[in-house]
C-alpha cells in the first residue's frame, strides 16, 4: 500500500478561484504559509473564469457595498509588479427606467451612493442605438470601472506562490477531518495537506465541502447566469457605459473593444456543475436588450453560463465555524465576488490572525456565518 504523504500548512484553502486566490495572497502576505486545493485543471474554471465584471458601489446588499469600496484603493493601485498593467479602467454605468420603473429608480437615486439622475437625452448622445420612448428617466454611476479579472486572478496567484503557498491544480479534496487540532484534506493523488485553518472558498461547491468535513450546511444556492456576445453592427460600443433597466431584468456593456455582451440578468436555481446557457434565456436576453437598443441581431457569437451563489439572506459567508474550530467559509459572494476580492481577502487573513483592519471590521459582524446557526 502506498503512504499517505503528509504536507504541514499555516492554512489550506479549497478552491483556487478569485475568493480561494484573494484569501491565499493576503495570508502569505501576513507570513503565512498557504495551500491552495483546486479540483479542476485551471483555478478558476468555473465562476471566476467566465465573469466580465465590473467594479459597481451601488451593487449588493451593505457587507457588500463596504466591501467593494474597501476594495477600491487595491484596484486603483496594487502592489509593484502585481500585474503587467491597470487592474482597472473607467465604464460609466447607466440605469434605465421605463414608466413602470421610475419609481424603483428614484428609491436606488436615494438610497446609492455617487449615483444620480441624467437626463434620457444625454444617454442617447452616448449611445446612439437608444431606442426614443424607451426610457422615461435614468440614472447614471460615473466612478464604476472594469476589472481585469484574468490579471486580478493571477496576481493573487502569484502572490501567494512568491510566499511559499502551493497551488495544487486536479487535487479534489475527497476527505477532510479534524484530528490533533488541525485540518486534514486528502486530495484526488492520496496527498494530506494538513493545517490549523481550513477555508471553504469553494463557490457552488461550499455546502458539499462542508458535509465532506462533516459541518452543517449553510444552504448555498448555485444560480445560472446568461451571457452571450453579439456584433453591434455599425455602432462602434468601444465607449458605451454598462446599461440595463432598473428592474435589472437584462443589461449590456462593450467587450472584446468592438463587441456588446448581453444577459438576461437570469437567477436560475441550479445544483453545481459545468452550468451551460439554455437557448431560452439567450432568447431572452436578446428580446429584452432589443426592446431598448435598436440592434439587429444576425446570429449570437458567443455564449455561456456561470454559477453565482447566494446564501439564504444573500450576504456574504465570512467566517469561523463555531461548531468546528479552524473551519472558515468563505461563501456566497453571488455576483459580487470580483469587485470585493481585495478586502474580502484581507478581512479573511485578518480573521485568522485575529486582526481584522479597521475599515473591514464592521462586514465581520455582518457576514459571520454563525448567524444561520443562530436563525436554525
Amino acid at each position: 500500500m502506498r503512504r499517505m504523504e503528509t504536507l504541514d500548512f499555516d492554512v489550506v484553502i479549497i478552491g483556487a478561484g478569485m475568493a480561494g486566490a484573494t484569501a491565499a495572497a493576503h495570508c502569505a502576505w501576513r507570513g503565512l504559509k498557504v495551500a491552495l486545493l483546486e479540483a479542476e485543471e485551471s483555478a478558476g474554471y468555473h465562476s471566476t473564469g467566465r465573469s466580465a465584471a465590473l467594479w459597481i458601489l451601488n451593487y449588493g446588499p451593505p457587507d457588500v457595498r463596504r466591501l467593494s469600496g474597501a476594495s477600491r484603493a487595491f484596484f486603483e493601485k496594487p502592489p509593484e509588479g502585481f500585474a503587467p498593467g491597470p487592474l482597472i479602467s473607467n465604464r460609466p454605468v447607466v440605469n434605465l427606467a421605463p414608466p413602470g420603473q421610475v419609481a424603483h429608480l428614484r428609491q436606488m437615486i436615494a438610497e446609492g451612493a455617487e449615483i444620480e439622475e441624467i437626463d434620457v437625452a444625454e444617454v442617447a448622445a452616448m449611445v446612439p442605438a437608444l431606442r426614443p420612448g424607451y426610457a422615461a428617466m435614468a440614472s447614471i454611476e460615473r466612478d464604476a470601472f472594469d476589472i481585469e479579472v484574468a490579471s486580478l486572478h493571477s496576481g493573487f496567484l502569484k502572490s501567494a506562490r512568491a510566499g511559499g503557498g502551493v497551488l495544487a491544480l486536479r487535487h479534489r479534496a475527497g476527505r477532510i477531518w479534524h484530528e490533533g487540532g488541525r485540518w486534514h484534506a486528502q486530495a484526488s493523488d492520496g496527498a494530506v495537506h494538513r493545517a490549523k485553518v481550513l477555508v471553504n472558498a469553494a463557490g457552488a461547491w461550499g455546502d458539499e465541502v462542508a458535509t465532506i468535513a462533516g459541518v452543517a450546511r449553510i444552504g448555498l444556492q448555485p444560480k445560472r447566469r446568461t451571457a452571450l456576445i453579439i456584433d453591434p453592427g455599425e455602432h462602434d460600443c468601444s465607449h458605451w457605459p454598462l446599461l440595463g433597466d432598473a428592474d435589472h431584468s437584462w443589461y449590456a456593456r462593450p467587450e472584446a473593444r468592438r463587441k456588446l455582451m448581453v444577459s438576461p440578468a437570469d437567477e436560475t436555481d441550479m445544483d453545481p456543475h459545468d452550468v451551460q446557457p439554455d437557448e431560452i434565456d439567450v432568447a431572452i436576453a436578446v428580446d429584452r436588450m432589443q426592446q431598448a437598443l435598436d440592434i439587429p441581431v444576425n446570429r449570437v457569437e458567443h455564449r455561456w453560463a456561470g454559477l453565482r451563489s447566494f446564501t439564504p439572506d444573500r450576504s456574504l459567508a465570512i467566517g469561523f465555524e463555531r461548531s468546528a474550530p479552524g473551519f472558515l467559509w468563505l461563501v456566497g459572494q453571488g455576483g459580487y465576488g470580483i469587485q470585493t476580492a481585495p478586502a474580502a481577502g484581507r478581512l479573511v487573513a485578518g480573521i485568522i490572525a485575529g486582526d481584522v483592519d479597521d475599515d473591514v471590521l464592521p462586514v465581520a459582524a455582518l457576514a459571520d456565518p454563525d448567524r444561520f446557526r443562530r436563525d436554525a
